[in-house]
């Protein structure tokens, strides 16, 4: 569960962060869709670990 969480949470961290940065440029949304990306494991794995209690 902990994994499938933060793949979902990486995929829609990446896309959020790449959407946002884009309008800058290509680089800026590269980076910032590291950044989304990162965040969006860490918080895919704190709902995992939320639901198994």
């Amino acid at each position: 569960m902990t994994k499938l969480f933060g793949f979902l949470g990486a995929t829609i961290g990446s896309y959020a962060g790449w959407w946002l940065g884009s309008h800058i440029g290509v680089m800026t949304a590269f980076m910032v869709s590291m950044l989304g990306t990162g965040l969006g494991i860490y918080v895919g794995r704190r709902v995992a670990r939320s639901y198994e209690g």
